[in-house]
């Protein structure tokens, strides 16, 4: 895994377990936010943490969370999104 790969899984993982309150080490990839205990202020506050972390644009409507380009499916997905979205701003 390159550098800048597990940096973003790192960082994207620390924003996710501060909003579920959780130690980092209890979030897994394969875990969706509802099994974390994020709800749906907890994904849009996540959302803005990862648009600022990363200095990206997340293509993300709060109405319509499951109508996104942006995978909210897991965290796996999220990494993956953040990966790809930070890929193309560059």
């Amino acid at each position: 895994m390159l550098t800048t790969e597990l940096t973003i899984r790192v960082r994207v993982i620390a924003i996710i377990a501060e909003q579920a309150v959780l130690d980092i080490s209890e979030v897994r990839p394969e875990m969706s936010l509802e099994e974390l205990g994020i709800d749906s202020l907890g994904l849009v506050e996540s959302i803005f943490a990862i648009e600022e972390a990363f200095d990206i644009s997340v293509p993300f409507n709060a109405n319509e969370p499951d109508k996104n380009e942006f995978d909210i499916s897991s965290v796996a997905a999220i990494i993956g999104a953040v990966e790809g979205l930070v890929a193309r701003s560059k």
